[in-house]
């Protein structure tokens, strides 16, 4: 093995990708050494390219969809069930800290000092890095690497917003937005027994609405509001939000069944226009929805080939990461932008 690997790094905040070579690190005690072969890029990565949160440090190697295989095993994997070779995934969910009230708890995935890839330590954007044990999910046989690797961010958080929502196999399920969230929230629901509903902007996308499983397309530009073509198929018991418009997702609040259920995953920082009322007299909800845990990450990819659900994903190689972040902010990516090292 050589002494050196690539990363692809942005030297200051909203700078452009460029390649770079840096020394192999060994893991401490409690992590692995991860050889990178999938990272998809997601959206969040904005907030590190751009140092839109605290603690951000450049040059900063982002990439928190990585899926490859563990190389070295620092002090104690090897107790906590991992051997070289094994083939990993690790998300938004990059570790814990094991001892605030939230970890105390058993709640890890909103641990005060959770451990993001591409924040906390270098992402996935690169031919290696090293994460800690807590965040490793086992990738199925079955599932590629360029899969998976969405599957650790994007396809755990619709995957746990819907099977932690209200609703139950046989209820009216809306989903909002079609883009790299969506299209995985679709086909889950689907799996998952829910009566699906794609909400998105042009009767052009009716179809593939369709081919994803949804049982029922709805056009939020058509005219009717979108609350009132949930309402004529007689209320949605959760509306997964998917898209990053607070517009789009007030709009599917009146569409909601009494109990009903609003789960916000698509980030906006852009506030909602819901009045007390709307929620008041039906006793509906509204949550936001973090991503998963390494093992919710480990039950969305055994379910989705179970289901044979997959990622639509464009690859590019690692030298070409400016290209493909740039093509994921212009929102053309269809859906989902992942770099490859192979």
């Amino acid at each position: 093995m050589t002494s050196t690997y690539r990363v692809a790094q942005v030297p200051a905040a909203g700078g452009s990708f460029e390649i770079a070579e840096r020394e192999v690190p060994e893991p401490g005690p409690g992590q692995v050494r991860i050889a990178v072969e999938a990272c998809g890029i997601c959206h969040s990565d904005v907030l590190f390219v751009d140092s839109a949160v605290p603690g951000v440090r450049f040059p900063v190697v982002p990439g928190h969809e990585i899926a490859g295989r563990i190389e070295r095993l620092g002090e104690g994997a090897a107790d906590r069930g991992w051997q070289v070779g094994d083939r990993v995934a690790v998300g938004w969910f990059g570790g814990s800290c094991g001892h605030c009230e939230p970890c105390r708890r058993g709640d890890f995935i909103v641990c005060d000092y959770l451990k993001v890839p591409g924040w906390a330590y270098d992402g996935g954007f690169a031919e290696r890095t090293v994460a800690p044990v807590d965040a490793l999910a086992k990738i199925p046989d079955a599932l590629a690497a360029s899969d998976a690797g969405p599957m650790a961010c994007a396809g755990v958080t619709v995957f746990n917003g819907l099977r932690r929502s209200a609703a139950r196999p046989g209820d009216l399920v809306a989903v909002l937005g079609i883009g790299g969230l969506g299209h995985l929230g679709v086909q889950y629901a689907a799996a998952m027994g829910f009566e699906t509903v794609a909400i998105a902007r042009g009767a052009d996308k009716a179809d593939l609405a369709k081919q994803l499983g949804a049982h029922h397309y709805v056009d939020s530009t058509a005219g009717t509001p979108v609350a009132e073509a949930l309402g004529a198929l007689g209320g949605a018991k959760a509306v997964l939000a998917t898209a990053g418009s607070s517009e789009a997702i007030t709009a599917t609040v009146d569409g909601l069944t009494p109990r009903g259920e609003l789960v916000v995953i698509g980030a906006t920082p852009e506030p909602m226009g819901i009045s007390p009322v709307q929620l008041l007299m039906k006793g509906k909800v509204v949550r936001g929805h973090p991503s998963g845990t390494s093992q919710d990450v480990q039950d969305t990819m055994d379910f989705s080939v179970l289901h044979g659900i997959r990622p639509m994903t464009e690859t590019v190689p690692l030298e070409r990461a400016d290209e493909a972040y740039r093509r994921m902010l212009s929102g053309a990516a269809r859906f989902r932008m992942v770099l490859t090292t192979g």
